[in-house]
């Protein structure tokens, strides 16, 4: 590919929120906010709770709560509203300390708001199945079941609402100021590379992971090692952190009388511990299928196995294209517009209207994300593009989130509110688009076919045994925090147990990444615990649906597409059994997903055959 310079913009618009960070509107709209808030909450606390039965229903009492229900959905879409706008700010410069101040304050607003719903979950606790169905019966909850019921299951497990008050507001300060602390730290961090010539160069800790995405070798492991050198001086900060996260979880669960530390990320996530238990036992059952495709790489780059360094390297089964903005833009608009009109009509927008955040430069956060305003009801994709096909992939990943977000825009704000489990359904669907649309262009040689693939089976290994090492890294590291404080030097030990044991004879004795806990910011994210398994879940449940659409063609978008729109209004098991009729509490239905995507290996152990490595 050619490596002309972008004419398309490479920065976002983000006057969709407000015409101006701390303009007249910005102000007005974070006033009228908190003001609401505060008389929703004087509302609210003078309320009665709802009774155990009908029979014993306050007829004006229940139109009340239904209406404070409706006014917490209002208030929390435009609390998502100033956080998306502020997120947008502070990833694209975390130097930036007036958005630091503001991003802090709205974490005091997010505890008012956070008290207005401990009443409403103190109103809705002790409400039987008759009262909930009169209450669900209200014009004000129409189309709200789903998000009401999900309310009922949490209230069961709340603090007295003086408690939660005052969990919400220490929250501010100690809890959600480690996830601050460890985004300040990141955002601003550089490290020393020493290239393989010698050569000195400092580098944002954003662009280490392209650098680990290059083609030469030692390159990739000066990436690694110098990378890592910053990290560990930087350890106990970060396992202050971990910790900090972690044990006040442990102390809100155990307040709050939650049996497990996975009950509320599985509550979040909408799903069974029955369905990601089979999950990860087919996935575990399968192991060697991934396993299989690193051993390629390792035999393709003639060493014994693997290093951590070398797991998102590109192998040299074709040139590797470097792709300018203009052309990664391109490639994804094809690929959509050939298989999924809509879906390229939708991209052709967001383009246009410059919703995507792409230039490369200091005091960017790293990572890639996807949000969005329920208010105006526009979605942003922040990236930092470099030029790897990744790159490339991850704006269709991206691409596809904001598509899942469009197709929910016509339902109220807690039936447009999916779990992340679902959500990364729509993300990896788009991945494949991309990857088979490339496939398919004409004129393809035998060289790029043999790249394609690659680039396709690579992800199965990230998904399969990357994510799944995660999964199991955090279940052991938050029993171990049950007892005390876990150092540095244990969560680098067993990081490096996980990733033996997973990744088996395919990672190299010694390439383990033990501060992998440390650089990878999703462990660090306090929304939500265990930011990793409903990637898999989103993969393997993508899997499926794109093997259907290879069935089916055109005429499984519409099945497709009303799975989309069911992901806010149902559980995982539920949306899927509404939609598509599979029961995904079965094992094997993980296992036929998996062993969907046995051909391109077998395809990408032909190749390498074939050329005699």
């Amino acid at each position: 590919m050619s490596t002309n310079t972008a004419a398309l913009p490479r920065t976002w618009d983000l006057t969709g929120y407000f015409p101006s960070f701390d303009g007249t509107e910005y102000r007005a709209f974070k006033l009228a906010l908190r003001t609401e808030i505060a008389a929703a909450l004087t509302r609210a606390t003078a309320l009665p709770v709802l009774p155990a039965t009908a029979a014993q229903l306050d007829r004006a009492a229940l139109a009340a709560w239904a209406a404070a229900f409706a006014v917490l959905e209002d208030l929390g879409a435009r609390h998502s509203h100033l956080g998306s706008y502020l997120g947008c700010l502070g990833a694209a410069n975390a130097a930036d300390e007036a958005v630091q101040a503001e991003d802090a304050a709205l974490g005091l607003v997010g505890a008012e708001l956070g008290k207005v719903k401990t009443q409403l979950l103190r109103a809705i606790r002790p409400a039987g199945p008759d009262v909930l169905k009169v209450l669900l019966a209200e014009p004000a909850l129409q189309g709200a079941a789903h998000g009401v019921q999900r309310q009922h299951a949490e209230a069961v497990y709340q603090m007295t609402a003086e408690q939660e008050a005052l969990a919400a507001d220490l929250g501010v300060d100690g809890f959600e100021a480690w996830g601050r602390l460890y985004d300040t730290l990141g955002g601003k961090m550089n490290f020393e590379l020493v290239h393989p010539d010698g050569r000195r160069e400092t580098v944002p800790m954003a662009q280490r992971r392209a650098l680990m995405a290059q083609p030469d070798r030692p390159l990739r492991q000066a990436a690694f090692r110098d990378g890592n050198t910053t990290w560990a001086a930087h350890g106990d900060v970060c396992a202050a952190a971990l910790n900090g996260l972690a044990g006040t979880r442990h102390t809100l669960y155990a307040r709050r009388r939650r049996d497990h530390f996975l009950d509320a990320p599985l509550h979040d996530a909408a799903v069974s511990r029955e369905t990601i238990d089979a999950m990860f036992a087919a996935i575990a059952a399968n192991y060697d299928l991934p396993r299989r495709i690193l051993r390629l790489g390792a035999r393709v780059q003639h060493t014994p196995a693997l290093a951590w360094y070398d797991l998102e390297a590109p192998r040299p089964l074709a040139p590797v294209p470097n792709y300018s903005w203009d052309e990664g833009v391109a490639a994804v608009q094809s690929a959509f517009d050939s298989a999924y009109p809509q879906l390229g009509a939708y991209f052709r927008g967001i383009v246009r209207d410059r919703w995507i955040e792409s230039e490369k430069r200091p005091n960017k956060r790293g990572g890639a994300f996807l949000t969005g305003s329920p208010v105006t009801k526009q979605e942003r994709i922040y990236m930092t593009f470099s030029g790897t096909v990744g790159d490339v992939v991850t704006l269709a990943h991206e691409a596809g989130h904001a598509w899942h977000t469009h197709v929910l825009g016509g339902l109220r704000p807690c039936a447009r509110d999916y779990p992340m489990t679902l959500a990364e359904t729509a993300s990896t669907f788009a991945e494949k688009i991309l990857v088979h649309g490339l496939l398919a262009e004409p004129g393809l040689s035998p060289e790029r076919r043999a790249f394609l693939i690659d680039m396709e089976t690579n992800h199965t290994p990230a998904y399969l045994l990357n994510i799944p090492a995660r999964f199991i890294f955090e279940r052991r590291f938050y029993e171990e925090r049950k007892h005390g404080i876990v150092s540095p030097t244990r969560l680098c030990e067993l990081m490096t147990a996980v990733q033996r044991e997973v990744y088996g004879d395919s990672l190299e004795v010694g390439g383990e990444d033990p501060w992998f806990w440390a650089s990878k910011m999703h462990f660090f994210i306090t929304g939500v615990s265990f930011y990793n398994f409903p990637y898999t879940f989103g993969f393997l449940l993508s899997q499926a649906l794109f093997q259907q659409f290879r069935r089916e063609g055109a005429g499984f978008l519409p099945k497709y597409e009303a799975f989309l729109r069911e992901t806010g209004s149902a559980s995982c098991e539920e949306a899927v059994r509404r939609t598509l009729g599979w029961d995904i509490t079965q094992q094997q239905f993980w296992a036929e997903a998996i062993r969907g995507g046995a051909g391109a290996v077998e395809a990408l152990e032909e190749i390498v055959v074939a050329r005699g490595w």
